[in-house]
Formats: C-alpha cells, sequence, structure tokens
C-alpha cells in the first residue's frame, strides 16, 4: 500500500492522526449502516417470497375462475360487464424513511362511500358462482399487489444502498485507513530519526568542547 506524499513534519502527523481518527470512526458507523440494511433487506425479501407466493395463487385461482366462467356465460355479457368500472380507485404515493433510503409507500383510496370493498355491484341473474368467485379473489388479491410492488421497489433501493455503502466500507477499510497508518508510521520514524541524529550531533558537540 503506497503511502501519502506529505512533508514528515509534526504538524502532518497531527493532521494525520486527525484523519485516521475521523476514517476510523466513520468505518464504524458505515458498517452499522451496512449491517442493519442488510438485516432489513433479508428481512423484506422474506416477506416478498411469502407475499408473492399468496399473490400467485389467488391469482391462480381467479384465473381458473374466469376460465370456468367465460365458458358457461356469453362473451358480450361479460365484457359489457367489465367495460365500465363500479368504483373509483385512486393510487396513493408516498414515501418513508428506511437508514436514509426514501422508499415508496403506497396505498388504495376508494373515493366512494361503500363501506365493503369487497362487494359485488352487478346483477346475479345472468352471472354465475365462478364469476362471482373471480371478482372475489381480485378484490382481495389487489393490495397484495399494490403491497408486492412496494416491497420490491423498496428491496431495489435498499440493494443499491447496500453496494454504495459496501464499495464506502471497503475504500475506508482496504484504502484510506491502511494508507494514513502507513504515512503516519513513516513521518514517525523520519521523526525518531532526525531525533536520533539532533542528538548525536548534540553529544558531539559537547565531546568537542570538552
Amino acid at each position: 500500500m503506497a503511502k501519502i506524499d506529505v512533508n514528515p513534519t509534526r504538524m502532518e502527523l497531527a493532521n494525520l492522526k486527525k484523519r485516521l481518527s475521523l476514517a476510523t470512526r466513520g468505518h464504524k458507523l458505515l458498517k452499522d449502516k451496512q449491517d442493519e440494511l442488510m438485516r432489513q433487506f433479508i428481512q423484506l425479501i422474506r416477506k416478498n417470497n411469502e407475499l408473492r407466493n399468496h399473490v400467485e395463487e389467488k391469482l391462480e385461482k381467479a384465473m381458473q375462475s374466469f376460465a370456468m366462467a367465460k365458458s358457461l356465460l356469453h362473451e358480450n355479457y361479460i365484457e359489457e360487464l367489465m367495460a365500465v368500472p363500479s368504483r373509483s380507485v385512486s393510487l396513493n404515493m408516498g414515501r418513508k424513511n428506511i437508514m436514509s433510503v426514501r422508499v415508496p409507500q403506497m396505498n388504495f383510496q376508494y373515493e366512494d362511500n361503500v363501506a365493503d370493498a369487497s362487494a359485488l355491484s352487478y346483477g346475479y341473474l345472468n352471472s354465475n358462482g365462478e364469476l362471482d368467485l373471480t371478482f372475489e379473489y381480485l378484490i382481495e388479491v389487489m393490495p397484495k399487489m399494490l403491497e408486492l410492488a412496494e416491497i420490491e421497489k423498496t428491496c431495489q433501493l435498499l440493494a443499491d444502498e447496500i453496494e454504495k455503502t459496501r464499495r464506502r466500507v471497503n475504500a475506508l477499510e482496504y484504502m484510506t485507513i491502511p494508507q494514513l497508518e502507513e504515512t503516519i508510521y513513516f513521518i514517525r520514524m523520519k521523526l525518531d530519526e532526525s531525533e536520533r541524529a539532533a542528538i548525536t550531533r548534540l553529544m558531539k558537540v559537547k565531546d568537542m568542547g570538552q
């Protein structure tokens, strides 16, 4: 590891000691941040896997029910039913902070006063149970799909931050701190050498005066 190119003086030694102290503290703080980010990232990955399995299971059931309903109902009726939404829904997008990382926070906002979000708003006369099940599955899974999207985006942002923090930790651990330590050692050696040379000169001058 190459040392820093500085003059071997006591002032430079003091400055380098301060820089080493700051670098060491910074390394510890960044390492703690990296560990906490990793802990939260692993928790989110586990939650993401569980939620994805749940969402995929519900979507598969919804598709199976819809395939059955479509085989028993007239296609025009299904198209008419799907043409106009029965409720207005908006997506609220916010932000929250995880270890200095701003991640998305999303939720659905229903723009009416219907108390039961799962209530079906079409007539049962021309419908069948499979179509009812399709809508029930989809209504149930939509908030979970939104939560899944939120978690996956959060995981992506945390992964980017973990990589940035890892690079900074490694730069301090394997480059900055060793360079400072080696330069401090070099200056100390030079100062000790100069001090020994000065003492030797004084002793020679003293001997010459006797």
